[in-house]
């Protein structure tokens, strides 16, 4: 799959024979197990200004808030009473939450739950404190790199570094955490070349997790009257992304559900995604975590639902990472 062919793909008209392919290398590499993840977006406060993102900064109409790490273990509690043995920690960039604080909510949560796997997703920090998370106990880190395009990326995350940000995923890669990626298609000034090279990119660093889902708009934002792409354009890009990571575990986008609300999920899961991650962010806070705007939401039941409907089959397991099996 050659940086031509991508594009090929993504500009051509019919993507059933693409769908097939991608289908087929999941089941494969991936078998046919759908991972639940559950998922706690603890606070919305972000120090960065990024211009799709309505927790950016600069967002004065967004009521903001925090949870106490109290809360956030007894959440992590429901998550484990479901028999769901991830839990994916997320927040906007937020300093409040020092080192001790994480360090502490990971221990007490592997204390208390000690076959539970932790994802953080926190964004940027200093060095010492992912080295800090991960001997703690911490098994992976999420964080999307958004596009490849370094001036794009300038353009979208003032003051932000795409250099800085790879620098990060190949040290969390280098001290053992399975480490996730992804990027926003159709992001306000992105070419069919730069999807293509976002997913060269997904080839070539080999990443444990890969999340790709649509541009949508937050009506706070400076990109709000940008247009929300095509789902088929979202769908090949996930079924060339799966084609070309072969074993990394994919999710389906909550931004994805919430594009078609209807079909989102099970067209994700057909198109190669076999992860789902289910909200636990206590209802009262869930709906000022706008990083868009009508976001879909998606509990046990309804994943299940989808699961079945796109004859897989859920998995409550921690779906560790496939690569140590898969001989590059």
């Amino acid at each position: 799959m050659t940086k031509k062919k991508i594009i090929n793909y993504l500009q051509s008209i019919n993507g059933k024979e693409l769908f097939s392919q991608s289908d087929e290398v999941r089941e494969t590499y991936c078998g046919n197990k759908v991972f639940i993840r559950g998922l706690i977006e603890f606070s919305n406060v972000c120090v960065r200004n990024c211009k799709f993102c309505g927790l950016r900064k600069d967002n004065k109409r967004l009521k903001r808030y925090r949870l106490e790490p109290a809360e956030i273990l007894r959440i992590a509690g429901r998550i484990a009473g479901k028999g769901i043995k991830t839990i994916v920690l997320q927040s906007g960039d937020d300093f409040y939450y020092t080192r001790k604080i994480i360090c502490k909510l990971i221990k007490d949560i592997k204390d208390r739950f000690p076959e539970m796997a932790i994802t953080l997703s926190l964004g940027e920090r200093p060095f010492f404190e992912y080295k800090a998370f991960r001997e703690q106990g911490a098994d992976r880190y999420l964080l999307k790199q958004e596009t490849i395009n370094e001036k794009l990326y300038r353009l979208l995350c003032p003051g932000q570094s795409l250099k800085k940000r790879i620098k990060i995923l190949e040290y969390l890669k280098k001290i053992g955490f399975q480490v996730g990626v992804g990027n926003i298609v159709r992001i306000p000034g992105q070419t069919f070349v730069d999807l293509a090279d976002d997913i060269m990119f997904f080839k070539d660093f080999k990443p444990d997790m890969i999340s790709v889902g649509p541009f949508l708009p937050q009506r706070d934002t400076p990109s709000f009257k940008n247009n929300v792409p095509d789902i088929k354009l979202v769908l090949k890009c996930l079924a060339l992304t799966r084609i070309v990571s072969r074993d990394s575990h994919m999710p389906v986008t909550t931004s994805l559900a919430t594009l078609n609300k209807d079909k989102g999920v099970v067209l994700g899961l057909k198109a190669g995604c076999n992860v789902i991650m289910v909200n636990f962010t206590p209802r009262k806070q869930r709906k000022y975590y706008k990083i868009y705007d009508k976001k879909t939401e998606i509990d046990i039941k309804k994943a299940g639902d989808m699961i079945k409907k796109a004859k897989r089959t859920i998995c409550l397991e921690r779906g560790d990472s496939f690569k140590s099996r898969v001989n590059f």
